[in-house]
């Protein structure tokens, strides 16, 4: 199998088969390996026959060949560019206030709702007792 094929070969295959863990690949007539779901896109792959299919012609990187068992472990997206994705975190907006987010109208601090939330449930409280003093 080392004659034909070394780690780090990008060739082509025919997938052969899916599996809820993965994609077989047959790279020769004699040889297939295996694309593990996390080696199929860059992208988190939840259903894996969303981006493969049987007798689909792909590219493949051979990641390791272990010839005592006779496995061969491929990478689809080792293939591809990674795509450059910048993730943007909105920024909270920059004053010289320490509190002003907390005059803003419609803004409720968790501490004054916490306070209203606590008058409330000794409120019911009061009334359940009420109650059952009856």
């Amino acid at each position: 199998m080392s004659e034909n094929y070394n780690v780090g070969d990008i060739i082509e295959g025919k997938v052969t088969g899916i599996k809820p863990f993965g994609a077989f690949v047959a790279i020769d007539d004699k040889h297939q390996g295996l694309v593990h779901i996390s080696e199929v896109a860059h992208q988190y792959v939840k259903d894996i026959n969303e981006f493969l299919k049987v007798g689909d012609v792909v590219k493949v990187k051979i990641l390791t060949i272990d010839e005592d068992a006779g496995k061969i472990s491929l990478s689809i997206r080792a293939t591809e560019p990674k795509p450059e994705t910048e993730v943007k975190r909105p920024s909270a907006p920059k004053s010289n206030t320490k509190n002003q987010s907390a005059s803003k109208p419609g803004f409720n601090t968790l501490e004054s709702k916490l306070k209203d939330w606590l008058k409330e449930s000794n409120e019911r409280q009061a009334q359940l007792n009420k109650r059952l003093k009856k």
